[in-house]
């Protein structure tokens, strides 16, 4: 009797052994949820205001829920553009781009830029090495890849 009470501890204590040695993996990435957001809330745009941006309400994420924040109005910035905030899926779950104010590039500037590109191009229309000896258009390194030339 005693020899099998040794046997069913040694057998318990097994498999408690196994149980024990089983693990559960659960990476927590910061910003990255793995729910994704709900459908946004139908709001009603007010009318304009002058010197202001409407932001759209939007879902934000609180202690394991989405939480809805509605719209209000944000004084505008002269010569920027209010991109709004969304979300992105990424990672295998879902991430929140932070809304952000982005230089506003003016047409009458590209205009100009490109009136410029045109006056500036050699006897044939070509910006060859021949022009920038003769006073011709020469785009400066790395501009070309900016838009800038």
């Amino acid at each position: 009797m005693r020899l099998f009470a040794i046997l069913l501890a040694a057998a318990a204590a097994a498999a408690s052994m196994g149980a024990a040695a089983q693990v559960s993996v659960n990476i927590n990435v910061p910003g990255l949820i793995t729910i994704a957001p709900p459908a946004p809330r139908y709001e009603v745009v007010p009318a304009p205001r002058a010197g202001f941006v409407w932001v759209p309400g939007n879902w934000h994420w609180r202690q394991n829920a989405y939480d809805w924040r509605p719209g209000y109005w944000e004084r505008s910035r002269r010569d920027y553009v209010y991109a709004p905030g969304r979300w992105v899926r990424a990672d295998g779950g879902w991430r929140w781009a932070e809304p952000n104010w982005r230089r506003a590039e003016r047409r009458a500037q590209r205009r100009d830029r490109d009136d410029d590109h045109h006056e500036h191009r050699g006897r044939h229309g070509d910006r060859g090495h021949d022009d920038d000896r003769h006073g011709g258009y020469h785009c400066p390194p790395g501009q070309a890849k900016k838009g800038r030339c």
